[in-house]
């Protein structure tokens, strides 16, 4: 770094350097020490001492104080174990000498920025980023940087200036204070009034060199490129030092800092006078201490990065929406802000259909769209796969404003256009004292509600709404509960042949009374079931208590009995439902015929070709399939000439009230007219008077359920309604 007349000590031609190699993996000492074989730095050969632990290299520490490297692994005993060694080393032994090069073979442990930027490094890599060069220099660096410090402990003061420096440095998390700190420590370093100013060449990030930082003298330099400083020999020293990446000792003093990913920065300070051997050494301690801030500051604002942009898109995520809502609601609101939440509609199915490519390419052009066609006012970001958030003013950020960014196609895959449309919450803050997160979670229920009722539109967020989600997970927990402590119970209603008045059959219906005796009905917790992905396991709990229940009646009732079981499509989807359904039929002793399986219009809607499928496999085994609520929901002839079906349930709709007058009934008999062109049978629901039945059996229906004939019974009520 400085020219060749650096004062070296005595000893330092005969003493080997002490490396020490803490890592738990024997191939790790043995290829370093081979990666290292004959180094030798300034003269001086390495030896190796061998630590397999974080405790056993405390221990060797304590027993020598001479080492002057230690290569540290980060994850051993712990996953902070090479984290913890160091704050041991530094505090409690209280070595500030050695030079510590953390490794890692699980970046995933990387440190967190606060760890990287408070602890004493001198550098931190990958176990695969550390090559045989790149350990080599690291360690060379190490070493000098390890005697440096040795020689400098005479001139106690200028070494306590470094540290104190380094320490402060290493705490910066914003790159204009960092700077502005090289030069206050340098200025104090030195002993001279504070004309000092930093270059920042900054090259990966498309900038031209620009005095980032500047003391005394300089300070009104601030902010002006590199190219256009008034004074030639600064211009010229600096441009020298950056382009040469070296340190410059005449006309003044000039300082190289080197970064990461060829970033660095250039320190150029008045000089009165000659610079001695002493002022050399402290300089180049700083030098080298003060590049590894650097180092650290760069990592932590990359791992800030990480935290708070969306690499793919180029927008804040999540933890960035976060964040400037926070800051946003902390300010005087001078005009009210409203929050958006867009998700764009099918995205996962253009993903999948397509490639993943593509759908990235989508991601990207409707972040452009976004950041383009809204306000300049308005802040951007993905905070999800397929979900942007918006933060703007209330008028810049209306549902037309939305819709308007969705009106045009995209022009992507080789120009190809395609239509996108998009989803929205939106969400007016007020003075409520609401945080970002809070804000967030009710933009988020608006746009669920939108995303089920809405398709394609802007809902905005109302209490109400949080409300009923509220009550729903309320609700869904309390039937996990339920279901857990075995309190929902099945009731069964019979089906009754209608002309002669013989039980055939009965259907279970799922039943859950509370604690305090009051029913909750099915419509209100079976969706939140199929949608919590309860309804597997509820649905064989059903299966298995229906089937025991059809078994305990053998004998008492009639061979054909049969026991009708609503299903789900989330249990139809189960890869294993045939042989699943089989398995619980033979194990009760019971055949297929003793079982019917009832599914709405919209289960066989779902994936005629897998529905029709498993049915028919069910079929071969005796299992009759029934269509329930049939009129009522996607009504078909092509799921009804697809589908296996052997009976149509008519729903009650159709037939209560005064079933022989009400022109509602005309339906019911177009249902019977339709299941015999398909040779199937039919069975009425909520048959409620004597003249509903006797209509019904004069339509052609063959069976019926209903209060004329009975409630649906618990299992002992029903053994007591079969009587003897």
């Amino acid at each position: 770094m400085f020219a060749d007349d650096v004062e070296k000590t005595a000893s330092s031609a005969s003493v080997p350097w002490k490396i020490l190699i803490v890592d738990d993996d024997p191939d790790v000492h043995s290829t370093t020490k081979l990666a290292l074989k004959g180094l030798s730095v300034d003269g001086c050969p390495l030896a190796f001492a061998d630590a397999y632990s974080a405790a056993e290299g405390l221990d060797l520490l304590k027993q020598d104080k001479d080492f002057s490297v230690a290569l540290v692994d980060v994850v051993m005993e712990s996953d902070n174990s090479g984290l913890d060694l160091v704050q041991d080393i530094r505090d409690k032994l209280n070595n500030h000498r050695i030079r510590l090069i953390l490794r890692t073979g699980q970046p995933g442990y990387a440190p967190e920025s606060d760890t990287i930027r408070l602890y004493d490094i001198n550098d931190y890599k990958t176990k695969s980023e550390l090559t045989r060069v790149r350990l080599l220099t690291s360690i060379a660096i190490a070493i000098r940087s390890y005697s440096q410090i040795k020689q400098l402990e005479a001139n106690r003061n200028g070494l306590e200036e470094v540290l104190a420096a380094t320490s402060e440095l290493g705490r910066f998390s914003d790159l204009k204070a960092f700077a502005s700190g090289i030069a206050s420590h340098l200025c104090a370093l030195l002993k001279v009034d504070r004309d000092c100013l930093i270059c920042a060449d900054l090259k990966p990030l498309g900038n031209a060199a620009y005095i980032l930082a500047a003391e005394g003298y300089y300070s009104h330099w601030i902010g002006m490129p590199l190219a256009a400083v008034p004074e030639t020999q600064v211009r010229q020293q600096l441009t020298s030092v950056l382009n040469n990446k070296q340190h410059a000792l005449h006309d003044g003093l000039c300082l190289y800092f080197p970064g990461t990913d060829n970033q660095a920065l250039a320190a150029f300070i008045k000089w009165p006078r000659a610079i001695t051997a002493s002022d050399r050494r402290l300089l180049e301690v700083f030098c080298s201490n003060i590049s590894v801030a650097f180092e650290n500051l760069q990592l932590y604002r990359s791992i800030e990065q990480l935290a708070y942009q969306d690499p793919l898109v180029g927008l804040p995520n999540r933890n960035g929406f976060l964040a400037e809502i926070e800051h946003q609601i902390s300010q005087p609101a001078q005009t009210a802000k409203a929050v958006a939440l867009v998700d764009l509609d099918n995205f996962s199915y253009m993903n999948s259909v397509l490639d993943d490519a593509f759908g990235d390419e989508i991601l990207q052009a409707v972040a452009q769209r976004l950041t383009s066609q809204l306000s300049d006012n308005c802040f951007v970001a993905r905070v999800s796969g397929d979900v942007f958030g918006v933060l703007s003013h209330v008028d810049d950020l209306t549902p037309e404003r939305i819709e308007a960014v969705f009106a045009e196609p995209f022009a992507l895959h080789r120009n190809e256009p395609l239509r996108i449309s998009a989803t929205s919450g939106l969400i007016i803050l007020d003075q409520k004292p609401l945080g970002a997160t809070d804000i967030l979670k009710n933009v988020g229920v608006a746009l669920k509600q939108a995303k089920h009722f809405h398709r394609g539109k802007t809902v905005f967020f109302a209490p109400e709404l949080a409300d009923a989600a509220r009550d729903r997970m309320q609700l869904l927990s309390r039937l996990r509960t339920a279901f857990s402590d075995e309190h929902l119970k099945l009731h069964f209603q019979p089906f009754i042949r209608l002309h002669d008045g013989v039980t055939t059959g009965a259907e279970c219906l799922l039943r859950w009374q509370t604690s305090d005796g009051q029913f909750i009905p099915p419509d209100q917790f079976i969706p939140l079931a199929e949608q919590s992905g309860m309804m597997v396991a509820l649905g064989h709990w059903i299966t298995r208590t229906a089937l025991r229940w059809r078994s305990g009646l053998v004998g008492r009732v009639d061979d054909a009995f049969r026991v009708a079981i609503n299903v789900s499509l989330v249990q139809l989807k189960e890869d294993d439902f045939v042989e699943s359904m089989m398995r619980n039929i033979q194990e009760q002793g019971l055949q297929g015929h003793h079982v019917e399986l009832e599914l709405t219009e919209s289960v066989a809607a779902d994936d005629v070709i897998d529905v029709s499928q498993k049915l028919k496999q069910l079929g071969k085994h005796g299992v009759s399939i029934a269509l329930d609520d049939f009129g009522t929901g996607y009504s078909s002839l092509s799921i009804l000439s697809n589908l296996p079906i052997d009976r149509l349930k008519i729903d009650r709709s159709f037939v209560s009230g005064n079933a022989a007058d009400q022109p509602r009934f005309s339906m019911a008999q177009t249902i019977m007219e339709l299941a015999g062109n398909f040779q199937m049978r039919t069975i009425a629901e909520g048959i409620e008077t004597e003249e509903q039945r006797v209509a019904l059996q004069e339509a052609g229906c063959q069976e019926g359920q209903g209060y004329f004939f009975s409630r649906p019974l618990d299992e002992q009520r029903f053994d007591e309604w079969l009587g003897p």
